[in-house]
């Protein structure tokens, strides 16, 4: 199941991470549809606004490498509970895939599975810069 290996890729993404001040570590993996998978881990700055998410990383590494076209996204934290991904990450993912599935799991294998959509549901898509 794809499921299995994204979560896997996030996991392994997530002991990567840089998370000095928080300790908390996100590993991220994104499937495209083309069926290639890119990961991301989240990277922490002591100016909080320039801390990249781990999510946020995934999307980095798939455009860079020409993927547009995303299916799912799999997160691992050391969380208690699922984590979800945060408001910023949220309209990234929706700029490409507004009805993305989440695959979010914490370290000890509690597993949840969401849709984009429900977590999100009017993101900000066609906003026209030549109207702003």
């Amino acid at each position: 199941m794809y499921k299995t290996g994204l979560l896997e890729a996030a996991a392994g993404a997530h002991k990567n991470a840089y998370a000095p001040y928080s300790g908390f570590k996100v590993g991220a993996a994104l499937l495209t549809d083309s069926g290639k998978t890119f990961v991301g881990a989240n990277v922490e700055n002591s100016s909080l606004g320039l801390t990249i998410c781990a999510e946020r990383s995934a999307v980095a590494a798939a455009i860079a490498a020409g993927e547009t076209k995303f299916r799912s996204i799999a997160i691992t934290s050391e969380s208690d509970q699922p984590t979800v991904p945060c408001g910023g990450c949220r309209q990234v993912l929706a700029e490409f895939n507004p009805s993305l599935e989440i695959v979010t799991a914490t370290l000890a294998g509690e597993v949840e599975i969401l849709n984009l959509a429900d977590l999100f549901p009017k993101p900000n898509q066609g906003l026209s810069l030549k109207h702003v």
